[in-house]
């Protein structure tokens, strides 16, 4: 079974002279780390927003897990899909351990679950539990932020995860660490990676 496939997918943007995607069909294996390579605004993040229905087809298909996502719910499916974005998306006003926990409580995990799922993936992404969990994003630095979100995104253990640049604000040697984390999480765990870029070196 495919992790994720997209067949004959076709999208444009009102009042746009062009499509945004044009025909694409992708397979993608249980367990594949792929990149998607490309210039800005030759449609990478619409294709990977696509896949947990933040945008819509306009026509084709696209399953995840051998299933149409158009017959599930979007919130049920963002749910099971883990997402890291360029602009980490942390909430300002929550500890690292709280921005960590927001998608454990609304899966109803018990405080026991959830602690122990803090400390584990903090110390996943190589950041000290009993050092960061009580911080604010604001008193981390970028490339801290963007592993508190990849923290975030992989403690429910997604079967699928979705980096839209999540190292294309971050500098050279910074940006490789963070790779090297999902890079990590993708052989331990075996875990489908979709990352998207125009870093021609990711």
């Amino acid at each position: 079974m495919y992790a994720v496939t997209f067949e004959h997918v076709n999208k444009r943007f009102p009042g746009a002279n062009y499509q945004a995607l044009d025909d694409v069909s992708i397979q993608i294996e249980e367990g594949e780390f792929v990149t998607i390579l490309g210039p800005s605004g030759c449609g990478k993040t619409t294709l990977i927003k696509m896949v947990n229905r933040l945008l819509e087809v306009d026509s084709g298909r696209i399953t995840v897990m051998g299933q149409d996502i158009r017959g599930q719910d979007p919130v049920s499916l963002r749910r099971r899909i883990g997402y890291v974005i360029q602009q980490v998306g942390l909430f300002p006003h929550m500890t690292v351990e709280e921005n960590i926990k927001v998608l454990p409580r609304l899966l109803g995990w018990d405080k026991e679950k959830a602690d122990a799922g803090v400390d584990e993936m903090l110390s996943l992404v190589a950041l000290d539990p009993k050092e960061f969990r009580g911080r604010y994003p604001a008193q981390l630095s970028g490339g801290q932020q963007q592993r508190v979100a990849i923290a975030r995104a992989i403690c429910k253990n997604p079967d699928l995860l979705l980096c839209d640049e999540p190292t294309g604000a971050l500098d050279i040697s910074t940006g490789v660490q963070i790779l090297k984390i999902l890079v990590d999480f993708n052989k331990k765990y075996n875990k489908t990676i979709m990352i998207i870029t125009h870093n021609e070196n990711v």
